[in-house]
């Protein structure tokens, strides 16, 4: 069915407050929203991944992504929340007559202006997801002048998730994981951190430099975990967590042609979907009876099993491996498996080592490790801040403690606290958690936070890759996976933001 063309004009009607219209302005996708009262015509694209915005939602003032949860302003186009960052074309509209047209572009409207300037000395340490959204949006308004990004990744900031999805899969080339500079007057330097030195307010650089702050930022991250067996140390023993991990991965494939990934992770599946694309094969080798089945409940786990064995992906569950000689991957329980190379998708661990030399008080292990913050994402030093992977906070919906290692939240961290500083935002940190998964043609969406899946709600068919699942902590619904159903992920979202 073709799409109205709204440079012809609209009968008025198809647009309801609080509606979202599709159609077209000189060939190109649109959608307007009426707000208010008041009509707003942007690009039906979401410029982060293409998302198509008429599925989506309005909340308030954004217009939310069904595919990412992006989140754009429909006054001005600008992305206000992650995963995007470039803001949305906006068009001047008009109605007259029972006819709703489009008459032109609009320049870029204006974001909203800081209260506060920052002056202050920052220095942040990292260079993933939760490093950049903080420098971009600080550089967005004009406030970046004094920050500066230590990153030990010899890469400009990218979209970690492509590494095993899109790239590693050849969907997308390097340059299109590369994420917004954010602007020209961050400054970046791809230098190692050997310390943090509270009393003197320093980071020394593994040169020798020491560096002074104001304000410290710790956006480490995490690393993988690679389980010990006899030839784990070999070079043909691949992890998968940055482009460069991805790069000798992809040229490992010019002359191997088996796989074994271990675990049964959303990076090992995703990896192995990847490979799958790529001509490989693959065996999933990892101690779980189910994949997935500890975040999205054995029903849904098993429907991903099957549909990676549909793919021709072999696994070897309740297993895992002993040892690996560069040939053959020999199984705890006896059984031989020829290969070319391992990729270990078991896990990773927080990065706070840094942290824990200076002092700063850790998270025990039972709220998931990590640095210790507060609702205001404050470490035990009120000059430092920890945002991101790292990260033990209190969640307001749960009323303990979490730590994720969700791309969108570490994102999303990044930019409350930026705004916090620029006196745009003064409530404390409480954005419900989001992550996605796609493998092969399935795509999960994931809002909330549950411990386990043992209380869980189905509504629909997991096999007909149409369900919701509701995940209940202490008779509360604490989180919802789908399949299928995007604008139920968003709307579920909205819903719990509310209360």
């Amino acid at each position: 069915m073709s799409k109205p063309d709204f440079a012809e004009g609209v009968d008025s009607s198809l647009v309801n407050e609080g509606g979202i219209e599709a159609g077209t302005f000189e060939g190109r996708d649109v959608v307007v929203v009426r707000r208010n009262g008041s009509l707003c015509a942007l690009s039906g694209v979401c410029t982060h991944l293409k998302g198509a915005l008429a599925d989506g939602i309005l909340v308030d003032d954004t217009l939310r992504c069904p595919l990412h949860h992006a989140r754009f302003d429909i006054t001005t186009g600008v992305a206000v929340d992650a995963p995007a960052f470039e803001p949305l074309q906006r068009y001047a509209v008009a109605e007259k007559d029972g006819k709703i047209r489009i008459t032109g572009e609009l320049a870029p409207g204006e974001r909203t202006a800081p209260s506060n300037s920052v002056s202050e000395r920052i220095v942040v340490i990292g260079g993933g997801a939760a490093a950049h959204a903080l420098a971009e949006m600080m550089a967005r308004h004009g406030a970046a002048d004094s920050l500066m990004l230590f990153s030990d990744d010899s890469d400009a900031p990218y979209d970690r998730t492509a590494c095993s999805k899109a790239y590693l899969a050849g969907d997308s080339s390097r340059e299109d994981a590369a994420l917004p500079l954010p602007g020209t007057h961050v400054n970046i330097r791809h230098e190692a951190i050997r310390a943090i030195r509270i009393d003197e307010r320093e980071i020394e650089t593994a040169a020798g430099e020491r560096v002074g702050y104001d304000k410290l930022v710790i956006a480490t991250g995490a690393e993988p975990i690679v389980p010990e067996f006899t030839g784990s140390a070999r070079d043909d023993v691949f992890t998968l967590r940055t482009l460069a991990d991805a790069d000798r991965l992809i040229a490992a494939f010019k002359t191997g042609h088996h796989a074994i990934v271990l675990g049964a992770s959303y990076i090992a599946l995703e990896a192995a979907s990847s490979l799958r694309k790529r001509g490989l094969q693959v065996t999933v080798v990892a101690p779980d009876e189910i994949p997935l089945a500890k975040t999205v409940g054995p029903e849904m786990g098993a429907v991903v099993h099957d549909l990676h064995c549909e793919h021709d992906v072999s696994f070897h569950l309740g297993r895992e491996v002993a040892s690996w000689d560069g040939n053959h991957a020999t199984l705890d329980d006896g059984t031989r498996i020829a290969g070319d190379m391992i990729i270990a998708g078991t896990g990773v661990r927080p990065r706070v080592g840094l942290a824990e030399k200076a002092g700063l008080e850790m998270a025990s292990d039972e709220n998931g490790g990590g640095i210790l913050v507060d609702a205001y994402l404050r470490t035990s030093d009120p000059h430092i801040h920890a945002i991101g992977d790292v990260a033990s906070y209190p969640d307001p919906r749960l009323g303990h403690r979490i730590r994720v290692e969700h791309w969108v939240v570490a994102q999303r961290m990044g930019q409350w606290l930026a705004r916090t500083w620029l006196g745009l935002e003064t409530d404390a940190y409480d954005a419900i958690p989001f992550f996605w998964s796609g493998q092969f043609n399935l795509n999960l969406r994931y809002v909330g936070h549950a411990s386990d899946t043992d209380d869980r709600i189905i509504d629909g068919e997991p096999v007909a890759e149409d369900v919701a699942i509701v995940f209940r902590e202490d008779g509360a619904d604490q989180a919802l996976l789908t399949c299928g159903r995007d604008r139920q992920s968003l709307q579920t979202e909205a819903e719990w933001e509310a209360r």
